[in-house]
């Protein structure tokens, strides 16, 4: 329930940032926009809106009207860090800490309220005294306990920041080692270790730190912070109560992982070995990317492409990421022209986008169709049937590729399959700074300030795989490209053109948009698969029942119909 007021409360910001650009406030209305947007990622439209306050209102300093105060901190001394100024990096790491030990106490008041009855009804509630005093006793702990992830979340969002706490510490040991505070620099780094004690980068940390500090003073003096062992050893005593009571009273609880070691520094610093004023032989820093989290699967990339035309283009190294191939001559031009024809008889405007004809910018028009309408309408004989299964069947084709390419070990199903075309619309295409299809990933809130991918709803959070199998190249714009998390940093931009197929898994490792198409229409086949076949697409499962239905009365496959004598 308090998800959906603060759902609700979002909506009304939006609501409200509608309402001051109608009175001409631009600034509040920015900042309203803003505010939404940080919430709601994925909104495309307010995106857009704020764009259009910066362009009429001039040079505005965004505000989210709702952000944690300890959380912007935080993100302003990441992204200090980031640019090596390390001094303010320190100043707003150290000030966020601060707010974090603050809200910290009054999370814990806010949890001394009336008991709540959210697994039974009230009127039937019949627990007696002790057993009562013991339910809501639980209750208080319960929510105490929960004010580390309560802390880590920004607002808006559902999933937290993992290991947000000890990150602070993270990044100011290094930071401290960098403005030459070696004292501070160990403080953090054994503050950090706390919590991790076994991470073998801040153990050599810690190691380095002691070294440099020899003949100055006993670095055995140097403790954690009292605040943050304080915090770890009431949190610890929370958990032991926790299970306890779970099994005196017969309820179930499971300990969350607060404090995931994988969500750790995004940094590629390698001193002071690489460093000329300090010694070569010295200990070395291993202050390097931290692992990501281990997939729930082995990435592999390299397997058979499975049809002798196809021809390999680039690799996930080639093109500056994971899980990415580049393919070429995946259909043919003749094919690319039969499948624009249809295209053109089956489209519909707005079709995917829930009736919208311009979902991601007014500055063109989308037209899509799905395999299940494209086979209906040749069943109809509203266009060639042959044409209509050719869609059906190149999208089994761009499947089966994709699943043995990634060299993967279960069924890749169809999650959602769509033949769309983007229009650049006339008149509209001078000064644009927008992009066809704003940066995104497929399966998860892309969070660019947070650095983060939040695998929670309205993501389509099932997706594993998406492709997109170009259909033409006589358009102006339209490049396809991948970006760092940031949304910004371009890695790789790929034209599109007849037969051309990029594939890639559907996480936050692989954001990706649209360049704005400028002049023409650049169609393609998207596709998304998933590896749970609960998600499969309801659609297809329709139309393999209707290619079914059709080869029992003898009419036959598309001249390119999948079959093994193709295969290599």
């Amino acid at each position: 329930m308090e998800k959906f007021f603060k759902k609700q409360h979002q909506g009304l910001a939006g609501r409200f940032e509608t309402s001051l650009g109608q009175l001409n406030k631009l600034e509040e209305a920015a900042n309203a926009a803003h505010t939404f947007f940080m919430a709601n990622p994925e909104h495309m439209e307010i995106q857009q809106d704020i764009e259009n306050y910066k362009t009429t209102a001039g040079k505005v300093s965004l505000i989210d009207r709702e952000a944690k105060p300890h959380m912007e901190d935080y993100t302003a001394g990441v992204r200090h860090y980031d640019k090596e100024e390390y001094g303010l990096a320190i100043t707003f790491l150290e000030r966020a800490l601060k707010g974090y030990y603050a809200e910290d106490e009054d999370c814990q008041i806010m949890c001394e309220g009336p008991q709540r009855f959210e697994e039974h009804e009230y009127l039937e509630y019949k627990a007696g005294l002790y057993e009562a005093i013991a339910d809501h006793y639980m209750q208080v702990l319960a929510c105490k306990h929960d004010c580390v992830r309560e802390l880590a979340t920004r607002s808006g969002r559902i999933s937290p920041i993992e290991n947000f706490l000890p990150l602070h510490y993270d990044y100011l040991q290094f930071a401290y080692y960098r403005v030459g505070d070696y004292v501070k620099a160990l403080e953090c780094a054994r503050t950090y270790l706390i919590f991790h004690p076994d991470d073998e980068d801040v153990l050599e940390n810690a190691a380095y730190y002691e070294g440099l500090l020899e003949g100055i003073l006993d670095p055995a003096t140097i403790k954690p912070r009292k605040e943050a062992k304080a915090l770890l050893r009431r949190h610890k005593l929370e958990s032991h109560l926790l299970r306890v009571a779970a099994v005196g009273l017969g309820f179930t609880y499971t300990e969350p992982n607060y404090w995931k070691r994988y969500g750790a520094r995004q940094d590629e610093h390698s001193v002071p070995s690489s460093i000329s004023s300090e010694p070569e032989d010295g200990p070395r820093l291993s202050l390097t990317k931290k692992p990501a989290p281990k997939p729930d699967r082995e990435l592999k990339e390299g397997g058979p492409l499975l049809y002798s035309d196809v021809k390999f283009v680039y690799n996930s190294q080639q093109l500056n990421g994971t899980q990415r191939v580049l393919l070429d001559n995946v259909i043919s031009e003749e094919q690319c022209q039969e499948l624009h024809r249809v295209a053109s008889g089956i489209m519909l405007a707005g079709d995917g986008y829930r009736g919208k004809t311009s979902p991601h910018t007014p500055n063109e028009r989308f037209e899509g169709a799905t395999v299940l309408k494209a086979l209906k309408y040749g069943y109809e004989g509203r266009v060639p049937l042959k044409s209509a299964r050719l869609f059906y069947d190149i999208s089994e084709k761009a499947r089966r590729i994709v699943e043995s390419y990634f060299m993967l070990n279960s069924t890749l199903y169809f999650s959602y399959t769509h033949l769309v075309c983007r229009t650049a619309l006339s008149g509209q295409q001078e000064r644009r700074n927008d992009l066809s299809h704003p940066i995104h990933a497929d399966n998860c809130l892309l969070d660019p300030e947070a650095n983060e991918c939040w695998k929670e709803p309205p993501a389509y959070t099932f997706r594993d795989y998406s492709a997109l199998l170009y259909m033409n190249a006589d358009f102006e714009g339209g490049e396809f490209i991948f970006t760092e998390m940031d949304a910004k940093t371009v890695t790789a931009s790929i034209k599109p053109k007849c037969g051309r197929m990029v594939s890639f898994s559907s996480g936050g490792e692989n954001p990706h948009g649209v360049k704005a198409v400028t002049k023409g229409q650049r169609c393609a086949v998207a596709l998304w698969f998933t590896l749970d076949p609960l998600y499969r697409e309801l659609e297809r499962i329709q139309a393999d029942e209707v290619i079914a239905m059709l080869d029992q009365q003898h009419l036959g496959p598309s001249e390119m119909n999948i079959n093994p004598k193709d295969e290599l």
